[in-house]
């Protein structure tokens, strides 16, 4: 097989479900703009030369459904040859149409497409707007629609994992973030327009837009004393809190993938190659810990240890299952999550796994190192993990 290049990969800012700056602004254009942006970034590519455009969305449906994925290459004024495709595993779904793509590249069916995710969890509730559980199922099996913040006590009870633990954590994650933010090692970003309607005096509203180019849910206040005060919202006496779960929040991220023939006739400089991916399966209830699996199959499959890997990024779904994930593959702390991570930066959902994929290859040419692994817990019971291996 072929190997698959990424050439750009680009995230908008991560920024407050229905507090922050992204609340008036529509799915579509979050995603159109971080593409036509990516574009922008990459050298002699035309927007003819793309074959297709797969986009995850963990909700897609109301602003950010009927195909997503299609909708937005017209949107951004591709052809219409260029195709487009939404793909939803819940949480991993920007890395699924990332590693989907790479596959095509891989297989010699494309030598240029597109993937990222989207989620606008203002415009879009989390679950949706209407859920409907399959009523006999869930009788014998209510796990499999439990609550994500149930998954996350159970993970902290059955595993060990204290308050303090998971304040701590979650406190840690805010100082990185607002470390790199001061510093402006947010380099994946893209200063992205927000939407903002504004009332008049004549009672009517008005269309405005400013560039973001920050993450606006990082607490530079943030105290592992101040976390300790809030009350457990999933379970009375728990231990998981607003403070350490990850945020809801709007983004949108894009990554460009090239064949090697492809990345040699553009004069193209690639960033890394997508090495490989896996998912796994794991108890319904405890769903936080699929990291703690994927990442050892990822492994298996590359024939790596996890010494091998010189920086990590594990998705802070909730501060007890990213802890309890890393501690028992045995991961060094310090690769993981160097400039913080969702409980900080927020998960978008859907956009979440191309998000991480753009903050990682980030991180990983600021660190000069080679090899890097994102992996995400995702809802129903699963894992993903993928493994990224820098250019020279």
């Amino acid at each position: 097989m072929r190997d698959a290049y990424i050439v750009t990969s680009v995230r908008t800012p991560g920024c407050r479900r229905a507090k922050g700056a992204f609340k008036d602004t529509r799915p579509e254009d979050l995603l159109s703009y971080v593409l036509t942006a990516a574009m922008e970034k990459t050298e002699n590519l035309e927007k003819k030369d793309v074959d297709d455009v797969m986009i995850g969305c963990a909700f897609p449906e109301a602003e950010q459904g009927l195909n997503i994925g299609r909708i937005v290459t017209q949107i951004a004024g591709f052809p219409a040859e260029v195709s487009g495709a939404t793909v939803n595993r819940f949480c991993s779904s920007g890395l699924e149409a990332i590693a989907l793509t790479a596959l095509r590249v891989m297989a010699g069916w494309s030598d240029v497409a597109i993937a990222g995710g989207i989620e606008s969890m203002t415009f879009v509730p989390m679950v949706g707007n209407i859920v409907r559980p399959h009523p006999e199922y869930t009788k014998k099996h209510p796990d499999m629609y439990s609550s994500m913040g149930i998954t996350a006590e159970n993970v902290a009870t059955r595993y060990g994992i204290s308050r303090e633990e998971q304040d701590e954590f979650a406190c840690n994650s805010h100082k990185k973030a607002a470390e790199a933010r001061e510093k402006k090692l947010f380099t994946e970003i893209v200063p992205t327009p927000a939407t903002k309607h504004v009332q008049q005096k004549d009672g009517t509203y008005k269309k405005e837009t400013s560039l973001i180019d920050a993450d606006d849910g990082i607490r530079t206040d943030s105290t592992v004393e101040g976390l300790a005060k809030l009350r457990p919202v999933f379970r009375a006496g728990g231990s998981v809190t607003a403070g350490n779960s990850s945020q809801m929040t709007d983004g949108a991220a894009i990554s460009i993938i090239m064949s090697e023939e492809k990345v040699r006739e553009l004069g193209v400089k690639p960033i890394a190659k997508f090495k490989y991916y896996t998912t796994i399966g794991c108890k319904p209830d405890e769903m936080g810990v699929g990291p703690r699996y994927a990442i050892p199959k990822l492994l298996k499959l590359a024939g790596m240890d996890i010494k091998d890997i010189d920086l990590f990024e594990i998705n802070e779904a909730f501060a007890s299952q990213a802890l309890y994930s890393a501690r028992e593959l045995g991961v060094d702390m310090d690769k993981v999550n160097i400039h913080g991570g969702a409980i900080a930066l927020g998960h978008p959902l859907g956009c979440t796994g191309a998000k991480l994929c753009a903050t990682l290859l980030a991180n990983m040419k600021e660190r000069g190192v080679k090899y890097g692994v994102e992996a995400m817990c995702i809802g129903g019971g699963m894992g993903a993990a993928a493994l990224l291996e820098m250019c020279e």
